[in-house]
């Protein structure tokens, strides 16, 4: 009888379900991606971190473990997780972005514009824009902030799944936050704060 549930265990073990969640990493990956190209600023490589060094008994001794686990119980392989931002509408809505940057960039800078919390430009100082150019302003954060929102949709759009526009809105928020550059102004627990 103690076979027989040993031998159980082991198949319940094998037994491997796969659910399709929201791809948070893939999500922050593709929001820095494009957070970076609107602002210009080049991605930095990254250097691999060296490996420690596997004793020789470790180097012979792991494999012939992992063979003997794979005959046991075959390995479930999951693709890594990714998402498509890449459509004519995302190209379309990131090509506006980016041409808009360089209008809203002193904006950022005096601290006349702020990233809120959710992810969105507001203008946080209006009395000190000149007046003859308040409207301007007023137009750049309403064309970003609806640029912005198309892009969510359209992200999600592009992955076959329209539930997730509020998963990478929220995602987006937080890395434009991450993104911004110092001196920059955002919002954080209600308040206005600066990098």
């Amino acid at each position: 009888m103690r076979k027989i549930s040993i031998l159980g265990t082991l198949f319940l073990t094998a037994c491997v379900t796969i659910n399709i969640y929201f791809p948070a990493a893939a999500a922050e990956k593709a929001a820095d991606e494009i957070i970076k190209d609107i602002q210009g600023v080049t991605p930095q490589k990254v250097e691999p971190k060296p490996k420690a060094g596997l004793s020789d008994w470790q180097l012979a001794v792991y494999p012939l473990i992992d063979n003997t686990l794979d005959m046991l119980v075959s390995p479930a392989q999951a693709a890594e997780a990714d998402l498509t931002i890449d459509s004519p509408q995302i190209r379309k809505l990131r090509a506006g972005m980016e041409s808009r940057f360089t209008s809203l960039r002193p904006y950022y800078a005096s601290g006349i514009i702020g990233i809120q919390a959710d992810g969105l430009l507001a203008v946080r100082d209006a009395a000190s824009v000149p007046l003859q150019d308040r409207n301007n302003v007023n137009k750049l954060v309403a064309a970003e902030n609806a640029d912005r929102q198309s892009l969510y949709v359209a992200i999600a759009n592009a992955n076959g799944h329209p539930d997730w526009a509020a998963q990478i809105k929220a995602t987006f928020a937080a890395r434009w936050i991450s993104n911004a550059q110092p001196g920059w102004w955002y919002q954080s627990a209600g308040s206005w704060k600066q990098k």
